[in-house]
């Protein structure tokens, strides 16, 4: 498995763990504490950190390929420029 395809995986289960984390806090009511309600805001950014990640992940995705760059000058094709002759001062 390439390192994006792993990345990607681990970005969704993290995404669901933090979300399903966050609803629970919400349904069993720890949200109401300061405690429930600093973790639930942690739980918010990890989900919506991970979630940028894969929006971008999956756009990178979307885009065409990039066509190779043109060879600007391949070696030995251009002659080599000569040095002018040194001018004689009398």
């Amino acid at each position: 498995m390439s390192d994006r395809g792993l990345l990607f995986l681990f970005s969704v289960v993290v995404e669901i763990a933090s979300l399903a984390a966050a609803g629970w806090l919400l349904v069993s009511g720890q949200a109401g504490s300061v405690d429930g309600l600093f973790l639930l805001l942690t739980c918010l950014i990890v989900a919506a950190s991970f979630g940028l990640y894969l929006a971008f992940m999956v756009r990178r995705a979307m885009e065409p390929a990039a066509a190779p760059a043109a060879q600007t000058a391949k070696s030995g094709a251009a002659p080599a420029q000569s040095k002018p002759a040194p001018v004689a001062q009398s």
